[in-house]
């Protein structure tokens, strides 16, 4: 919107940079430019202003498919003019020479204009196309249309009106139809998200299966091993209880040997002792097996009174016959000595 500042008998206008001002007085073109700064009398001039830079456009139109469903398209045109004067030729833009502001409102026309010319390139492929392939497509190939069919219209390339961009942001149909278009397509990602969850389940039995599997096998292990000991250990202490009894019985052996080679020992000096006693009562023996009983009677009762002291009186039976035979014996003993000439006993 241009600057204008007002004075007495004349006023003064500054146009910005992005607008295009055309400066009439008395009916003809006497300035054209963007971005003037110039003074004019209100009485006599007409200004009109175009602006150049880049307007957007938005538009949301509403079509029928080929199979008769309804269809909403929503996007946005950018365009510029790139011949202002043209343009005011078929579009008043003058301004209010005391505000600066349009006396019409031509931005709103072109705006409008712009709008319906879209529309109808949408319209044409839409009412051609049947709903699946425009919700496919139609993003694409409505914005093809829509900057070409602009680009190639003769009425604008008249007016000076050149389309930069074209972008459609959604293409929709009606929202119980939408819902019934999502649910085959969310029946099938519930249908994968439940593969998925099954194949996890799946996933995590097999896993602990495994898992199971593992410890089994490791308790399988242990189990053979504890076995192995068991069995070394039982061997050990078999082994260990052969050596203990090997032991005792080599220590036995070797105590039997020498208590056999001690008793062996005795009994050769028993039996050297014992042969010395024989022989020498052997020899005493044969040195009273020449003597006559008498003498041997003698002996013995000479025995007898060495032992008295040693025999109990009252179990001492002597009976006068006994008396009287080994008085007789003795006698006739010590008298056979005195006859060899030998001292009596």
């Amino acid at each position: 919107m241009s600057e204008i500042r007002r004075y007495p008998f004349v006023r003064h206008l500054r146009a910005d940079a992005s607008s295009h001002v055309l400066f009439f007085r008395r009916g003809r073109l006497r300035a054209g430019g963007r971005g003037l700064a110039f003074w004019f009398s209100p009485l006599s001039a007409s200004i009109a202003e175009i602006p150049v830079d880049h307007r957007e456009q938005a538009f949301l139109f509403h079509g029928r498919s080929a199979d008769f469903q309804d269809v909403t398209a929503q996007g946005l045109l950018t365009f510029r003019v790139e011949d202002p004067e043209a343009l005011a030729a078929c579009m008043d833009f003058t301004i209010d020479l005391a505000t600066g502001l349009h006396l019409r409102t031509p931005l709103e026309k072109l705006a409008g204009l712009l709008s319906q010319l879209a529309q109808g390139h949408a319209w044409d492929y839409i009412a051609g196309s049947p709903l699946r392939q425009i919700l496919a497509e139609g993003q694409g190939e409505i914005r093809r249309r829509i900057a070409d069919g602009l680009a190639a219209d003769q009425p604008l390339c008249t007016m000076g009106i050149a389309v930069v961009s074209v972008a459609v942001q959604s293409v929709k149909p009606t929202p119980d139809l939408e819902r019934a278009l999502e649910a085959p397509a969310r029946e099938r990602i519930q249908q994968d998200a439940d593969e998925a969850a099954f194949a996890r389940r799946a996933m995590a039995v097999e896993k602990e299966r495994a898992i199971q599997e593992n410890e089994l096998t490791n308790r399988i292990e242990l189990a053979r091993q504890s076995e192995q000991l068991i069995a070394q250990e039982g061997q050990n202490q078999r082994r260990e209880a052969g050596e203990k009894a090997e032991a005792l019985r080599i220590a036995a052996d070797g105590e039997a040997a020498r208590r056999r080679v001690h008793g062996q020992a005795e009994a050769d000096n028993l039996r050297a002792v014992e042969g010395t006693r024989v022989e020498v009562e052997r020899e005493r023996l044969a040195a009273f097996r020449d003597l006559p009983p008498p003498v041997l009677l003698a002996l013995a009762a000479q025995e007898l009174a060495g032992k008295l002291d040693h025999i109990d009186i009252e179990h001492l039976n002597l009976t006068p016959d006994l008396l009287g035979s080994m008085v007789t014996s003795l006698v006739g003993a010590a008298t056979h000595r005195l006859d060899r000439g030998e001292e009596p006993a």
